[in-house]
């Protein structure tokens, strides 16, 4: 058995793919992810010339179970795996006519994608939603069980206990039950003076941290339309009370064409603000909660001033070394997006708002490896202390990627703190932020529902004995593997997220997971990730100039320090960071060599360091 994989150029979702590969090799087996070539030929597949590309790729390979993953429109991925599977039957070197080279079809996408492939194909195609366990996913792609490793079908122990805590708080309903704390009472809330850190103290001394923060907004085709449904959706979220914090949904031609024409532009969905004056009535309508909205992806500086002056920003985020040409998310090169980042932190630092290196987890997105997580992180946050800022928000994404064990997140996790607990001072305060992975729900709302109690669990299993940790947390809402999230959604889900902080100490405590948490191999484990974390660090600033510079950010990402196996663009640009591979090995993501082995950090110094001389770096 050979598998291939396939997915469309405009779909963004790479991770799941990578790792169903790597499942696949870790039972004995090949698995081939097609290349952006050959997402490109099935985009166009009735184009003269693409259907050869993908043939020669499916015989090249001798591919025998092939697979097409499409999480965007559910019609629109029924007709293209409609156009692939035409043009398998009718090729004569692949129908079935002619021996049946492909012996099994698959097809992955959201569930109502799913339900029309089953309606169409029947039995003839396996499908998948996206909630399947690695087990259930090498199962029903054929690989017989006993080549499955022992350590994927057990792994994982932790994980089933708190998603058992969440399945059990779901059915009895417990949070349901739950009322909207009273609003909290300081001079400047609710009003232009108001700041997170004031927003902070008062929760703490009223006793109600953490805060709650969540992402939001309609997508409609029509601008005006869609502006006018979040205005009302704004005005239920503040009066309802839930959310502390509403991160706007901002639309793609919000970010990268800001207060210019869009003509037909086309716009990727969000919020669709273009002007001051549609900003302010957004701060208006979401009164009394904090407000912030994505940065800009052009002219960065200077939407960043506008956004700040409109809505009293609760923090600023930029993700450094993204939302440019190597993810398709910008017109900016690397470099320029580098440089207009450093003039942005340098404004926020002058208005004394806290800042989000919003960057780890878009390397994860990458297939970056848990020391590249950690230590981009680390960079990205004494960057900003040097630039002046004073207060950092630390947003760490949990189950990234889906395959990743729970255990792994406390190692990498703690492992995050301590290194930015050691910039921390008086003129440098953090603020931790965890979140649920983008991809980790099910489509299944009433586990997703479990799914987010699950994860709220081990956001608390991070820092057990710091009471006051977190003190924010991004409520991703359980429909994110549905659709967009509702008021009342937003607010039910952080009804579940309050209801598993109330009843998972006593869970843990019943079940004994203190000692686990804390045990001994957990600490070494997190003991030794750190020291190697620290001596990267130290590596990369004696190797490189003037490494807290966007220079030296460049050069880092260049030199291949941060290793990216799955970037599509800028690959032959940037192949020394793109030209490694990492592993999904016992639940966290490490970089290996060419037969699959995890690298040491000597080997991986001395990789950089050949190739940088080979080069002349």
């Amino acid at each position: 058995m050979v598998f291939g994989f396939l997915k469309s150029a405009h779909d963004a979702h790479t991770l799941g793919l990578n790792h169903v590969g790597q499942l696949i090799q870790e039972c004995g087996y090949q698995a081939v992810i097609a290349t952006m070539k050959e997402a490109k030929a099935l985009d166009f597949i009735d184009r003269p010339g693409s259907w050869p590309i993908l043939r020669d790729w499916i015989i090249s390979h001798r591919i025998t179970h092939l697979g097409l993953s499409y999480r965007l429109d559910p019609h629109q991925g029924l007709e293209l795996f409609q156009r692939l599977i035409y043009s398998l039957d009718h090729d004569p070197l692949l129908s079935s006519s002619r021996g049946a080279k492909i012996k099994k079809l698959f097809f992955a996408g959201l569930p109502p994608a799913c339900e029309l492939v089953n309606n169409k194909f029947g039995r003839r195609v396996i499908t998948f939603q996206g909630d399947e366990s690695p087990r259930e996913t090498l199962l029903r792609l054929g690989i017989p069980e006993r080549f499955i490793p022992r350590a994927i079908k057990e792994g994982a122990v932790y994980d089933e206990i708190r998603l058992d805590f969440g399945t059990k708080l779901i059915n009895q309903e417990k949070h349901l039950n739950l009322k909207p704390f009273p609003l909290l009472s300081y001079p400047e809330f609710g009003t232009r003076q108001d700041h997170l850190l004031k927003r902070l103290e008062a929760a703490r001394q009223a006793g109600r941290l953490p805060l709650f923060r969540a992402h939001g907004g309609p997508y409609l085709p029509e601008r005006e339309k869609a502006l006018s449904l979040f205005s009302e959706w704004l005005k239920k979220l503040a009066s309802t009370g839930w959310l502390d914090i509403v991160s706007i949904g901002s639309s793609q031609l919000s970010q990268s064409h800001f207060g210019q024409p869009w003509d037909d532009l086309p716009n990727g969905g969000g919020v669709p603000y273009n002007s001051e004056l549609e900003l302010k009535a957004i701060w208006e309508d979401a009164q009394p909660m904090l407000v912030r909205a994505y940065s800009a992806t052009n002219r960065i500086p200077q939407v960043a001033q506008i956004l700040e002056k409109s809505l009293n920003m609760a923090w600023h985020a930029l993700s450094l070394w993204w939302f440019n040409q190597l993810d398709g998310r910008g017109p900016l090169s690397l470099r320029e997006g580098l440089s207009q980042h450093w003039e942005t932190i340098k404004y926020i630092a002058t208005v004394n708002k806290p800042y989000e290196p919003n960057t780890p987890h878009h390397f994860a997105f990458r297939g970056s490896d848990d020391l590249t997580y950690v230590v981009s992180t680390y960079l990205a946050a004494k960057a900003a202390k040097q630039l002046g800022v004073k207060y950092l928000v630390i947003q760490n994404m949990l189950n990234t990627p889906r395959s990743t064990w729970g255990v792994r997140d406390l190692i990498k996790g703690r492992t995050l703190l301590r290194l930015l607990k050691d910039l921390a001072g008086p003129e440098f305060r953090l603020i931790y932020q965890p979140r649920a992975g983008i991809d980790y729900f099910s489509p299944d709302l009433t586990k997703a529902r479990a799914q987010l109690a699950a994860v709220t669990a081990l956001m608390q299993d991070m820092e057990p004995n710091n009471p006051h940790s977190p003190e924010i947390i991004h409520v991703v809402s359980y429909s994110e593997a549905q659709f967009l999230a509702t008021p009342d959604i937003i607010n039910e889900s952080i009804q579940i997220t309050r209801a598993a902080l109330q009843s998972y100490p006593q869970f843990r405590e019943r079940e004994g997971l203190r000692e686990f948490i804390l045990h001994p191999t957990i600490q070494e484990q997190t003991e030794e990730f750190y020291l190697e974390a620290r001596r990267y660090i130290e590596e990369m600033e004696k190797t490189i100039p003037r490494l807290y510079s966007p220079e030296g950010f460049y050069k880092i990402f260049d030199q291949g320090y941060f290793p990216v196996p799955y970037l599509w663009g800028k690959r032959e640009v940037f192949r020394r960071a793109a030209n490694w591979n990492t592993r999904l090995i016992d639940g966290g993501i490490f970089l290996v060599d060419e037969r699959g082995r995890p690298m040491s950090l000597a080997q991986r110094i001395a990789r950089i360091k050949s190739i940088s001389s080979l080069t002349g770096d």
